[in-house]
């Protein structure tokens, strides 16, 4: 049987799925629907000041525990104030994943309220980032942007989602090892 959830709820059961215990994050417009399903969820939520504490602290716990650090911000100004922690965690060699709100995929390239092109920005700062377009995407995209965070040389990742994505549905799945590698 299958089971249907919306796009928030497939990002924080993928991060479940990876193993994620903690999240440094500062919610924003963009990025709330994430927020409801961390209710329901073991993840435990840092709720920081300022986005790039955010980054710095995901470097920290990555440092501190072998494993790679989770920062969740919104879109615009919020995402590009992760640009110092990504590169930081890029030239320290920092198994990071930045997970980015972005405005709707109807108003993506319209100049919209915080829009930003944050996969642009941070192309130079991370090993890969990602704007997933669909919700049915959301758990490929959550293993790669692991998989590529902690294999050869580890670094961040970002992956950048659309507020739609988020409360979109999408039939839930997890990839094999085969899918990712």
């Amino acid at each position: 049987m299958s089971e249907h959830l919306d796009g928030g709820r497939a990002l924080i059961r993928s991060l479940e799925m990876e193993g994620v215990e903690t999240i440094f994050g500062l919610p924003g417009g963009a990025i709330l629907p994430v927020y409801d399903p961390i209710i329901d969820s073991p993840i435990r939520h840092i709720l920081v000041r300022h986005e790039q504490g955010a980054g710095h602290m995901a470097e920290g716990y990555a440092h501190a525990t072998g494993r790679p650090g989770v920062a969740l911000v919104t879109s615009g100004p919020a995402a590009t104030n992760m640009v110092t922690p990504l590169m930081d965690a890029y030239m320290d060699s920092i198994p990071m994943v930045c997970i980015t709100g972005q405005v709707p995929t109807a108003a993506i390239g319209t100049d919209a309220f915080q829009e930003c092109d944050t996969v642009g920005i941070t192309r130079s700062c991370t090993k890969h980032n990602e704007l997933v377009m669909t919700a049915q995407d959301l758990p490929m995209a959550v293993r790669q942007a692991f998989h590529i965070a902690t294999t050869g040389r580890p670094g961040p990742t970002l992956i950048d989602v659309p507020k739609d994505v988020l409360t979109n549905m999408m039939e839930w799945y997890w990839p094999t090892d085969d899918e990712v590698a």
